[in-house]
């Protein structure tokens, strides 16, 4: 199964049969067996009725909607999760447990710290007029590396604090592997101010909805983390489980400019915004798609292992009631 994208104005959906069919101002387009289409991504005005919304529901399939002027994520709509309520039970449970949330994001920061170490090494080798800016960041990594090793029983609050000290310092490094003409200085977001950073935003995003996706599907909560906290409208346990593959998409973007697949020109300015052009964005869901499969196996994957582990906590009160 694979991601249809939908990045066309004046665009309609009908279902035909068990077929998708896309119109584009009245005239059919083109059209997707239903059972081929794991993911529906809508990025421009696109019109559908709660019938086609229904059925694509009850076929599993994931509509992930961006909007507004900016393009960004409003919503994932996903059809019937996992009836196994135990498994959200025992997410709630571990959610009040302090040593397994410290254990977990342990993991977690170790994951992304030392995948952002990795491509820096391989910066390293490709970019050798950057070394001086590189090691010091690589030595950053080792640095936060050091402590987690050192400091098994560190608090989730110590944790962030040290994950989100690595990742300044990566951002040091990673900034000068790039362009001048990208105006490239640093991480910035809501809006991205520059080429890169709007291409890392859309990345994240991407593979965020795909989290949202995969914790849904086999019945945990994705608003409740144990890393990221709880807050408004963030669904934090789907943003703990795509940190350790943050730095694929860093380096995923990063070979995109090197290779300039993607470069300046696809890029415009809306205000202070820096967005993919039409054209670019089309080119730029077609590479997506290639980097994003691998990904989402290992996304199914964690997911699937947490939610049985979790299962194990929600039914263990009523196991031991009955005896």
């Amino acid at each position: 199964m694979s991601s249809l994208y939908l990045d066309r104005r004046e665009t309609a959906l009908k279902l035909e049969g068990r077929v998708l069919a896309v119109y584009v101002e009245g005239r059919r387009e083109s059209s997707v067996p239903l059972h081929l289409i794991e993911r529906l991504v809508l990025r421009s005005s696109v019109a559908l009725d709660t019938g086609v919304l229904a059925r694509l529901a009850d076929a599993g399939v994931a509509v992930v909607a961006f909007g507004g002027r900016l393009g960004r994520c409003q919503a994932v709509v996903i059809g019937a999760t996992h009836n196994e309520a135990t498994r959200r039970i025992g997410q709630i449970r571990l959610y009040d447990d302090p040593d397994y949330r410290r254990r977990w994001s342990r993991c977690l920061v170790l994951g992304k710290v030392r995948g952002q170490r990795r491509l820096l090494r391989l910066a390293l080798e490709r970019r050798p007029d950057q070394r001086q800016a590189l090691v010091k960041a690589v030595e950053s990594q080792e640095q936060a590396l050091a402590r987690l090793r050192g400091e098994p029983e560190l608090g989730v609050d110590a944790l962030r604090g040290i994950e989100g000290a690595a990742a300044a310092g990566f951002f040091r490094g990673y900034t000068q592997i790039f362009a001048p003409e990208l105006d490239f200085t640093g991480r910035n977001r809501r809006p991205p101010r520059d080429p890169v950073n709007s291409a890392l935003s859309l990345g994240y995003s991407l593979l965020h909805a795909d989290a949202v996706q995969s914790a849904q599907t086999v019945g945990l909560d994705p608003m409740v983390g144990f890393f990221h906290e709880l807050d408004f409208g963030r669904a934090s346990l789907a943003s703990d489980l795509i940190e350790p593959l943050r730095p694929h998409v860093e380096q995923w973007v990063w070979e995109c400019f090197r290779e300039r697949t993607l470069r300046a020109e696809d890029f415009k300015r809306d205000g202070e915004a820096c967005l993919l052009g039409k054209t670019a964005r089309q080119r730029y869901f077609a590479l997506f798609e290639g980097f994003a499969r691998p990904r989402r196996r290992l996304l199914r994957r964690w997911s699937g292992k947490l939610a049985v582990h979790l299962a194990k906590h929600g039914g263990r009160r009523e196991r031991a009631s009955a005896h």
